[in-house]
């Protein structure tokens, strides 16, 4: 599934190279498995067809010096880096994609360059204002809203959530134009994933990502 596919290519991006129980981690931590079909299985197998597309290129690994088995690390090929891209980009710019997909897109919207990001979510204002005012036109009853059966209340959703949709992303286009969050190309970010509290319970740090790519503790990947 496409939300699968562009959150697992972000993970192991994030990484430069990682193992598929890293990634898992990972999404586990970012609580995908409670908005998004990420589910453990569904990880695993996405490494596995990720690679036998040519998207990801897998490493055999030694066996830990504690005695446990050998992992597969995965890393992003060149196509495999354009796929997330393209996936990413899709995420951010199309208005009728399940929430999960935009969750996902958001998420990792920094790895695109601020003035990307803005055009891309401007289209996706402009295919909502298509929607709705579709919508109005083609699908609100003539009669007054009182007259309405209950199928009237269809429409006053749809068109709810598209105003609702407009409105949210204009926000975001304004925080991204004040200069909000470092964006790709920017130089060094430092990005907390979780708040405050959850950091205080949990064992995860700060990670740093430099312009030339992100740095992790398992290596650099390049933009």
């Amino acid at each position: 599934m496409p939300v699968v596919r562009l959150l697992v290519l972000g993970a192991v991006r994030q990484h430069g190279r990682a193992h598929g129980y890293q990634v898992r981690n990972d999404l586990e931590f970012w609580g995908a498995q409670q908005w998004s079909t990420a589910k453990p299985g569904s990880i695993y197998h996405a490494l596995k067809q990720l690679a036998k597309e040519g998207l990801l290129v897998e490493h055999d690994t030694a066996p830990s010096t504690a005695g446990g088995p050998p992992r597969t690390e995965y890393e992003l090929t060149a196509a495999g880096h354009q796929t997330y891209l393209d996936l990413l980009r899709a995420a951010l710019r199309t208005y009728d994609q399940k929430i999960d997909v935009l969750t996902s897109g958001v998420g990792f919207i920094v790895d695109l360059r601020r003035d990307e990001a803005i055009a891309l979510l401007n289209e996706r204002i402009a295919a909502l204002e298509s929607w709705r005012d579709e919508v109005v036109k083609e699908w609100t009853p003539d009669p007054a809203p009182e007259e309405w059966t209950h199928i009237g209340e269809i429409m006053q959703l749809w068109i709810h959530n598209a105003e609702s949709g407009i409105e949210w992303t204009r926000g975001l286009i304004r925080r991204l134009e004040d200069g909000r969050y470092v964006m790709a190309g920017e130089g060094v970010r430092s990005v907390e994933v979780l708040t405050e509290w959850v950091a205080e319970h949990s064992a995860v740090g700060t990670t740093e990502v430099r312009d030339a790519g992100m740095e992790t503790g398992h290596g650099t990947i390049e933009r």
